[in-house]
């Protein structure tokens, strides 16, 4: 028995008797339960292992692959529908009857009643559906199923009347659930991605709750005595006792707390409330660390996509880790109303135990990182969540924490522009990267423990003039108001210099470099804020109308103009902020915040598709729709809008001559914001280039040039690479280099921009390639030599991945040369890279210059191969090595200048591709221009056949440094012919 003595098998069946008797095993007689009419080995055994590693039969497996076990569970789920439905059915009575004049109230229990019965189908989906039969319904079904449990539960404590033993059932259970759910995660990854072997209870409290109801078929004839609107309270339950039961408790809880502050070190206004003054230099100390919080906030929320990107970048597709996303969806747990008092009270301490996002930058494994970072953004949205909801009824206090949110994004921004796109406290940063991660944990531990130690006073709920409370709007407009601002926020204004790149075109009309576009867009964001105090024109359709326009712009124009309306985008957007925040904490906040975070989710995977379609089921359906992410967006915020017209007005700067919080804070923020554009402003000065780019070897000139696919700048570890990608460049100085996958302008690479940095720091010319908005996934050349112009091309690509290229004509000593940067397709779509070959070809073809060719294609090199043989003889170039059998993706080609060296250098842990770095000379007594193009193929081909010489015959300045010999430097050696090769 697989090394189990009969008593250890007999203690196994003794621990596990329920498993062993639900399979059909007889408990008398072990081997004969092992071997006989049951099918336990079968029914344990998964895609990862059997028995006696798995031991307990999984769902799928129990209910979907064998009889009897499989006929057994599902006649019991059948059952059970009929009586789960009218429980679902019940409970809509239940809340109908109890306030039957309230239209919002019957509007929830259809809503509840909606989400119940699909989650009831869903959870048939998962189990009549098994894995086996079909994995992707079957976990569709269960991903369904748990979205629509947290509005559920949420829902139900809600609207569930005040019975205080039901209530706490209910609370335990419910934390007891969304508590289990991060380990769930856990091992539903460590199981099904790294193959390692190894909710009735609460809706039983409903049981509590129907004490006072009484089921009774009665024929009422045509003059029944009931009447239909009657409610539940008037009639006799089964024990005959008659109860009074209030579903929707109105008493404000929150009138007999202290309350704690909004953000870490972000209420110094409060402090002035209460004491009238204090000294010059605790306000400086306060107001440099307020802001903090807002900072910590968007760094942590802004790393969690691209901390996810790892894993379907390195699984070339989807990994499972992408169900961290929906980690921000325990902000419906914000519907409960003692969990968010309890978290706004002890704010500091969660805010505390949110920087375990901080912090993990300290965890070497990724997947481990992920989730720390998960439930930091977890926890950060709850409390923020919890701040500003618990704090509509202290208006002042609630306009600090939006001003921390608004001011937290611009100082985001400046932060992101001193270290070149990236943020120094995001955990793909360290030490050795340029990371200030330590410093960032410290300053937010010091603000957390000051927002623990201060006390403030409760401020009453301000009414109208006529004493009524204030309007709330529409709830379903405001968090779909709430979430594509989140998203607009996060897509486009988490990095200044990603609308620049959105209006980028070819030289010489490539608008604004990041130096000084980043700054006027600082800029733009700082007048939108000082603008949002006029109220009056921030919800006027006229503004809004402005805005859409300047999306306009900035999406279908190139260059300049471009640029100008993502400006205008950017002063209407940023005028938002304070309007739209604020609308969306008037609202009931459970169901608002999950409604919100579900549409930015879903805008955020739309946002990801228009370029990653090829890696999801039906993402053709998005495939380059930007324009449709961009109209939904708009959509979102037209209801944002809407919905604030129909609420008191509120203005973040407030006018109020009156010395208040309001006041004050209109004073500070304007001098924040005048300190932050002159921060930015000395920031762009300090980046400015000091001198011209000049070629390595000048005296030999000599272009060194070379291909390297760089994975996003997320090195093997999750780690940033972009200084270890510089230090790799400079050592082989490469006078060019065209770097592949390079577009970071995406919320899943965090809008970075490694080309501002490689560029600026190595003084470079530079070209971006195709912008986000061309739906690549990128190109950049960068090049010592003055770029004269350049043309940016989207290859024919009717079926898989949108191809990239870059056409640049270089003035190179005095003479024009071509450079070819593309990108092509992959193996699986042959039509594709035959189109996009063909088109390359044509391009190198038709040029009357001597020409580089720098690329990625997906081939075998050798001329009875079609695609290769196409760029080769199609554009009448030379292969830089024709007996290199080993290359399979990156080719480098010349034509019209003298080939000198070549050399293939391996990765060094920053990616999974080579570099591959060829050495070219340029010929004084070169041809007129097309007079080369016009050789045949056989000359071309016996040309390039030229003997290889030692590289003690090439003059030093020709030669490729040494220190790549052997193990070579940083992990970066020769590799494949462990050295380079020279030609005469």
């Amino acid at each position: 028995m697989d090394g189990y003595s009969p008593g250890e098998l007999n203690s196994r069946r003794f621990v596990y008797p329920a498993c062993w008797r639900f399979c059909g095993f007889s408990t008398d007689d072990t081997t004969h339960a092992l071997e006989g009419d049951g099918h336990y080995y079968k029914i344990v055994k998964n895609g990862v292992a059997g028995y006696p590693d798995e031991w307990f039969p999984s769902v799928s497996t129990a209910t979907g692959d064998w009889y009897p076990e499989r006929n057994i569970c599902q006649i019991l789920i059948a059952l059970a529908s009929g009586p789960r439905l009218l429980l679902c059915y019940l409970w809509y009575l239940l809340i109908v009857r109890n306030v039957p004049s309230s239209k919002g109230c019957t509007a929830f229990a259809k809503f509840l009643l909606i989400n119940d019965i699909i989650r009831t189908i869903a959870c048939g989906g998962w189990i009549y559906v098994t894995s086996s039969d079909d994995h992707g319904i079957h976990d569709f079904a269960m991903v369904v199923y748990l979205l629509c449990t947290a509005p559920h539960v949420v829902g139900t404590i809600k609207s569930a009347p005040q019975n205080p033993r039901a209530q706490k059932y209910r609370r335990i259970f419910a934390y007891s659930f969304f508590g289990a759910l991060i380990p769930l995660v856990y091992f539903f990854i460590q199981h099904n991605i790294h193959r390692v072997p190894g909710d009735l209870a609460f809706d039983a409290v409903c049981m509590i709750d129907f004490e006072i109801f009484e089921v009774r078929v009665v024929d009422l004839g045509l003059h029944g005595q009931f009447p239909p609107g009657a409610p539940f309270s008037d009639v006799k339950t089964i024990s005959g006792r008659n109860k009074q039961a209030s579903i929707w408790n109105h008493t404000n809880a929150a009138d007999g707390l202290s309350f704690a502050a909004d953000v870490y070190l972000g209420e110094y206004i409060a402090l002035l409330q209460c004491h009238g003054h204090v000294y010059l230099r605790n306000l400086r100390f306060l107001t440099q660390i307020s802001y903090l919080a807002g900072f910590i906030f968007w760094s942590m929320m802004t790393s969690l996509p691209l901390m996810i990107w790892y894993f379907p970048l390195w699984h070339m597709g989807l990994s499972g880790y992408e169900a961290f996303l929906f980690c921000n969806v325990t902000v419906c747990l914000l519907g409960l109303n003692s969990l968010r008092q309890t978290i706004e009270r002890y704010n500091g301490l969660v805010h505390l135990l949110s920087l375990v996002g901080i912090l993990s930058y300290k965890i070497f494994d990724p997947a481990y990182r992920l989730m720390a970072v998960a439930a930091g953004v977890s926890l950060s949205l709850v409390t923020w969540g919890a701040n500003l909801f618990g704090q509509r009824h202290q208006n002042g206090r609630a306009e600090r924490s939006v001003l921390a949110l608004a001011l937290g994004l611009v100082l985001h921004n400046v932060v992101k522009q001193a270290w070149w796109a990236n943020n120094p406290i995001w955990p793909i940063m360290n030490e050795t990267n340029g990371g200030r991660n330590f410093l960032g944990l410290a300053l937010g531990i010091l603000a957390c423990v000051q927002v623990m130690v201060r006390k403030e006073p409760f401020v009453h709920e301000p009414k109208s003039m006529d004493g009524s409370k204030r309007k709330r709007g529409a709830w379903v407009l405001s968090a779909i108001g709430g979430g594509g601002y989140l998203f607009c926020l996060h897509s486009m204004y988490t990095e200044a210099s990603t609308i620049s790149r959105w209006s980028l075109g070819g030289y010489p009309n490539t608008g604004p470099h990041p130096i000084p576009g980043g700054w006027m867009v600082i800029l733009a964001m700082a007048v939108g804020l000082y603008l949002s105090s006029h109220r009056q024109l921030v919800v006027s359709w006229v503004w809004f109308a402005v805005g859409s326009v300047g999306l306009a712009i900035l999406h279908r124009v190139e260059g300049d103009v471009g640029f100008i309306g993502g400006i205008l985008f950017t002063v209407f957007v940023m005028s938002l902020f304070p309007t739209l925040i604020r609308s969306l904490c008037r609202q009931p906040p459970g169901r608002t915040m999950l409604v919100a975070m579900m549409v930015y989710n879903f805008l955020a995977l739309a946002h990801v598709w228009v370029v990653a379609y090829a890696f999801v089921p039906g993402g053709e359906i998005m495939r380059e729709r930007t324009d449709l992410v961009l109209m939904a967006m708009l959509a979102c915020l037209f209801a944002g809008v809407y919905n604030s017209n129909h609420t008191t007005a509120w203005s973040l700067f407030t006018d109020t001559r009156k010395r208040s919080a309001f006041s004050i804070s209109r004073l500070y923020a304007k001098l924040t914001l005048a300190a932050l554009v002159l921060s930015s402003s000395l920031i762009c000065l300090r980046r400015v280039p000091r001198s011209v780019p000049q070629p390595y070897h000048p005296e030999h000139k000599l272009i060194t040039a070379g291909i390297w696919t760089i994975h996003f700048a997320i090195d093997n570890d999750m780690f940033n690479s972009e200084i270890r990608m510089r230090d790799a460049i400079k050592d082989l100085e490469l006078d060019v280099i065209g770097l592949l996958e390079s577009d970071l302008q995406r919320m899943i690479m965090g809008n970075r921009d490694l080309t501002q940095f490689l560029a600026e720091d190595l003084n470079m010319y530079a070209d971006y390639g195709p912008g986000p908005t061309k739906h690549t996934w990128g190109c950049t050349m960068l090049s010592k030599f003055p770029i004269k112009q350049s043309t940016h091309y989207l290859l024919p690509s009717p079926k898989g991945e949108l191809a990239c290229a870059i056409h640049a004509t270089l003035n190179v000593y005095g003479k024009e040369v071509d450079v070819i940067v593309s990108h092509n397709g992959q193996e699986e779509d042959l039509l594709d890279r035959q189109l996009q070959t063909t088109e390359l070809g044509r391009i190198m073809r038709e040029s009357n210059n001597p020409f580089l060719f720098l690329g990625y294609v997906v081939t075998k090199p050798g001329p009875g191969e079609e695609i290769y043989s196409l760029l080769m003889d199609g554009g009448r170039m030379h292969d830089i090595e024709v007996s290199d059998s080993d290359r399979w993706c990156q080719y480098l080609a010349f034509r019209g200048v003298k080939r000198t060296g070549y050399a293939r250098i391996s990765h060094g842990g920053i990616t999974d591709t080579e570099i591959q770095v060829g050495k070219y000379q340029i010929l004084e007594d070169s041809r007129p221009n097309g007079e080369h193009r016009r050789m045949t193929i056989s000359n071309f081909r016996e040309q390039a056949k030229y003997n290889k010489i030692e590289e003690d015959q090439v003059p030093e300045g020709l030669r490729y440094p040494s220190k790549f010999y052997g193990q070579g430097v940083r992990n970066h050696r020769f590799h494949v012919f462990n050295k380079p090769y020279y030609y005469p």
